[in-house]
């Protein structure tokens, strides 16, 4: 019996490490994006992920969170994910724009009788 109930507070342990783990990576993720670092922020983003996955193939999740110091720490990650949603869509909103202004710059479709106005003698 001893076994089983260390077994428990092992995992339970885990499960609280996971959700440590998953408020640092968001407050790491709304560091980079307010860097505008996307490449650092997606690979912290695949991070993030897989530990959500994690956190889903153990049971003893379910349990922790029903716990005060987890409710405690959700409390504490629920603005910090919107924030990052938030500014994650408004770099994405002013990439496109930013990538639509270029390409529409772009001369590619026009006639080529143009691009002799563009070429130096």
């Amino acid at each position: 019996m001893s076994k089983v109930i260390a077994m428990s507070d092992k995992a339970m342990t885990q499960a609280k490490a996971n959700f440590e783990m998953y408020y640092t990576l968001t407050q790491e993720l709304l560091k980079f994006i307010n860097k505008e670092n996307i490449d650092e922020f997606l690979e912290l983003e695949r991070q993030r992920s897989d530990l959500v996955a994690r956190m889903k193939a153990l049971p003893e999740t379910e349990d922790y969170r029903k716990t005060a110091e987890c409710q405690e720490l959700v409390g504490k990650i629920k603005p910090l994910d919107m924030q990052v949603v938030y500014k994650a869509k408004a770099w994405l909103n002013k990439s496109r724009q930013q990538n639509a202004t270029v390409h529409a710059y772009d001369i590619q479709g026009m006639n080529s009788l143009g691009n002799i106005f563009n070429k130096k003698y």
